[in-house]
């Protein structure tokens, strides 16, 4: 089966790959000259190379996966409501986070992410 250029699709396989920690599965759901950005503008990424850096680091956290909270699709672009449980440097806690994708060909040409509450988890 074809996998789907729906961008809604598209985001879904990219956090499914998130979730499970495939990094493979993750690029290729990206253009190999996506950007992610710090919404408005502040470049976090750019290209394969940096992606899948920026991943591997990222994958190395214990108890890491983000859960869809609401999804809103318009035209080529997803806008996600996610938490995402993560280990930060001063402990494991969750953040919420809005991610928005634009999707062209079917993969992820930009993605721009905004960073809201985060909560550590209570210590004992």
């Amino acid at each position: 089966m074809i996998p789907s250029n729906d961008p809604a699709a598209v985001v879904q396989r990219q956090l499914d790959a998130f979730n499970a920690r495939d990094l493979d599965a993750l690029l290729a759901t990206y253009a190999d000259d996506a950007q992610m950005f710090e919404h408005p503008a502040k470049l976090l990424a750019s290209g394969t190379v940096a992606f899948r850096e920026r991943y591997a680091a990222r994958f190395q956290e214990p108890g890491l996966h983000a859960t869809l909270l609401s999804r809103t699709v318009m035209g080529n672009l997803v806008v996600d409501h996610e938490e995402v449980i993560r280990r930060f440097p001063e402990g494991p806690g969750k953040i919420e986070l809005l991610m928005i994708y634009e999707v062209q060909n079917g993969r992820i040409a930009k993605a721009w992410s905004i960073a809201g509450a985060k909560t550590l988890d209570k210590r004992p």
